[in-house]
């Protein structure tokens, strides 16, 4: 396989025609080697348009939808960001590439311990790592510029706008399957939020996230 010729396939035949425009994470994608994020089982698949199987029932998000996060959460330089979820380390490279800081939070062990390994490989450093359950929010290091969640929730936990900083955006895929709505809410002020729907997708579940109370007859 070419890998290059793979690789420059992806963002011209899935990614830039899935309204991802920003050239800046164009060039990004180009340059992170995604193929060293993906097990070495699947590793042919690395530029394939499909979800990828990590093992304890997690996948890698499709390429497409991974650097529409990038595009949609418009990362500065000095954003301060929250990862809900390292799983492969990849969106966490991407991530770190564009802010000042990542805090990701992955319920996994073994996970976070490839992702050290990996984002090392990659002289990635403005990363810290840890294991822990943050589906109900990770105020530890708050507040934050920009928050994402890589496994869909039912509904979003009210912690994560809490400790979202003044003009900070969290990017989360919300409801139940089969039609999921990919989600920007952006802090405008106390209390006060823009929410936008941006797409409808389908995410497997953040682990542990919470349930809204139904009303069963």
């Amino acid at each position: 396989m070419n890998v290059e010729q793979a690789r420059y396939n992806m963002v011209e035949q899935q990614i830039r025609p899935w309204d991802v425009l920003d050239q800046g994470v164009l060039d990004l994608l180009l340059e992170v080697r995604r193929e060293d994020f993906v097990p070495q089982a699947c590793r042919a698949l690395a530029f394939v348009d499909m979800e990828i199987p990590l093992g304890h029932g997690e996948v890698m998000m499709a390429p497409k939808l991974e650097a529409r996060i990038v595009q949609e959460l418009a990362i500065r330089d000095s954003d301060r960001i929250l990862e809900v979820g390292t799983g492969s380390g990849y969106l966490t490279a991407l991530l770190a590439r564009r802010g000042a800081h990542v805090h990701s939070v992955e319920i996994v062990p073994e996970f976070v311990a490839e992702a050290r390994r990996k984002l090392a490989d990659h002289g990635i450093a403005n990363v810290a790592l840890e294991q822990g359950d943050a589906a109900r929010g990770w105020g530890s290091h708050a507040p934050y510029d920009v928050i994402v969640l890589t496994g869909s929730v039912p509904e979003l936990s009210s912690a994560f706008q809490e400790t979202l900083a003044p003009g900070g955006r969290l990017f989360a895929i919300i409801g139940d399957p089969p039609v999921m709505e990919a989600t920007l809410l952006t802090r405008l002020g106390d209390g006060v939020f823009n929410t936008v729907t941006l797409f409808e997708t389908s995410l497997p579940p953040l682990r542990n996230a919470p349930h809204p109370d139904r009303f069963v007859f």
